[in-house]
């Protein structure tokens, strides 16, 4: 069935789409008015939308296509399991090949004492799984006081009932009552923000000294975790100085509080490295995995856990008894061999080394752009990036929300011909495929200047940027 230019089956797709879909993080009855963009195929880099409009997707999906649109061998390896076994159980014992062997490839490629996989169908499940085995692992340890976790401003932990309560962006608290009781926040270590944005010591220095206010007042014997990503994300790529994931992960150890690492979007070398906290040698207690697992080709995540927390758990649960945590998708087969397959992609394919190449292209890109009328900044760590959009360079004031900056960006750069993350606060987020040209780089770059072009063109926006 193809969807491109047939506009009777359009027109029927996009009434259903406003009658009867849900759209994640969305304004329901804005989503109504306005109706889907429908996309048809991909290849590469590239999107085609039912309209025939092919777009430059510069963040890969949703921060997870890392290896691009349609590669054959990781739909072969989907097929190929489906024919065999399409579905398994991990429940009574049972388990499958492709389960067992990523779980195995996970624990050789995390680092230290990672050696634990709780596989999982994405990123917010992962988060809440990390939590219940936090929870698990203090009772069963003989500290049932340790409830209370701590993660950063402006950090992304998914939107489970749970972690939506450690993400600390307004949308997803709103109306859920969260966040609960035992979830706390001290401030990102965001130098563009700092007082000294040079100062990158003093930066990591106020981060280590709130963790340790934070647990002060909550009470030592009251908090169980601090939850952090190494680059923060849905918050607005938000790149603390090097030695900052060190500091905290030490300052964690030294508080007796579990480290956990979200690395659900810079897992898999969205930073440059396998596994960002690598770049500092950093050793969590917990890692969350997700997004560029399966590269977005099929739903997976994973907990991977220290041998010191699995063995506080299984040493401290009443012999015999189950430890109560589980799904019918966990450890999927199909989603499993997927996952092995775009594993290999990254290493013997040369993905991860392609995207590691690609760094400095997108740095330089970026930062050029730093010239531009409405950027006051440019951040990124290997190929996850973001612009600040400012009114006023000098005194880094944003634009007014009634501006609708955002939706102007994000409808101007698709008819520019690409696709890109347009956050509410003035970030412009980028997270390209790790399989991105020279070529594709530079064409994305044009691309963007020129919709930040057309933006400026508006009369609103230039006497917005001029009082």
């Amino acid at each position: 069935m193809t969807l491109i230019n047939d506009l009777p089956q359009l027109a029927a797709l996009d009434a259903a789409d406003r009658a009867h879909l849900i759209h994640p993080v969305s304004p329901w009855r804005l989503h109504e008015q306005r109706g889907p963009t429908v996309l048809a195929s991909g290849r590469g880099a590239w999107l085609t939308d039912a309209n025939g409009n092919e777009v430059l997707d510069a963040f890969a999906g949703l921060w997870c296509v890392n290896i691009g649109y349609g590669q054959e061998s990781v739909v072969q390896a989907a097929a190929g399991q489906m024919r065999r076994l399409p579905y398994a159980t991990g429940y009574f014992h049972f388990s499958s090949e492709p389960a067992i062997r990523l779980a195995e490839k996970l624990a050789q490629l995390a680092p230290g004492s990672l050696n634990h996989v709780y596989l999982t169908l994405g990123g917010s499940e992962a988060v809440d799984t990390a939590v219940r085995f936090i929870t698990q692992y203090f009772n069963a340890t003989g500290r049932p006081t340790k409830k209370h976790c701590i993660a950063l401003e402006r950090g992304y932990h998914g939107s489970s009932s749970t972690g939506a309560g450690l993400t600390a962006l307004p949308a997803f608290h709103r109306g859920f009552d969260l966040p609960l009781p035992t979830q706390h926040y001290i401030p990102s270590p965001n130098p563009y923000r700092a007082s000294n944005p040079d100062d990158a010591q003093g930066i990591i220095d106020a981060s280590v000294a709130a963790l340790r206010n934070k647990v002060a007042e909550l009470g030592a014997d009251n908090v169980a975790a601090f939850f952090c990503e190494p680059v923060q994300g849905s918050g607005g790529v938000i790149v603390p100085p090097r030695g900052w994931l060190k500091a905290m992960r030490d300052a964690a150890r030294e508080l007796d509080i579990l480290f956990v690492v979200d690395e659900v979007i810079t897992g898999f070398g969205r930073t440059g490295p396998m596994f960002a906290c690598e770049a500092e040698e950093v050793v969590p207690d917990i890692m969350t995995l997700a997004k560029g697992l399966t590269a977005g080709y099929v739903p997976m995540g994973a907990t991977v856990v220290s041998d010191q927390v699995y063995a506080g758990i299984a040493d401290g649960a009443p012999d015999g008894a189950p430890v109560g945590h589980g799904a019918t998708y966990s450890a999927h087969p199909v989603s499993a061999a997927v996952a092995l397959e775009v594993l290999r992609l990254y290493e013997e394919g040369g993905i991860l080394a392609n995207g590691q190449r690609g760094a400095a292209p997108f740095a330089a890109g970026l930062d050029a752009l730093r010239n531009h009328p409405l950027v006051g900044d440019s951040r990124h760590r290997g190929l996850l990036g973001a612009l600040e959009l400012v009114s006023d360079k000098d005194s880094k004031r944003g634009f007014d929300p009634s501006l609708r900056l955002a939706e102007r960006i994000a409808a101007t750069a698709y008819r520019n011909g690409i696709v890109f993350r347009a956050f509410a606060d003035n970030i412009l987020g980028f997270a390209p495929a790790l399989t991105y040209t020279e070529a594709e780089f530079e064409l994305m770059f044009a691309r963007v200047k020129k919709t930040l072009d057309d933006v400026l063109a508006a009369p609103e926006v230039r006497t917005a940027l001029a009082s």
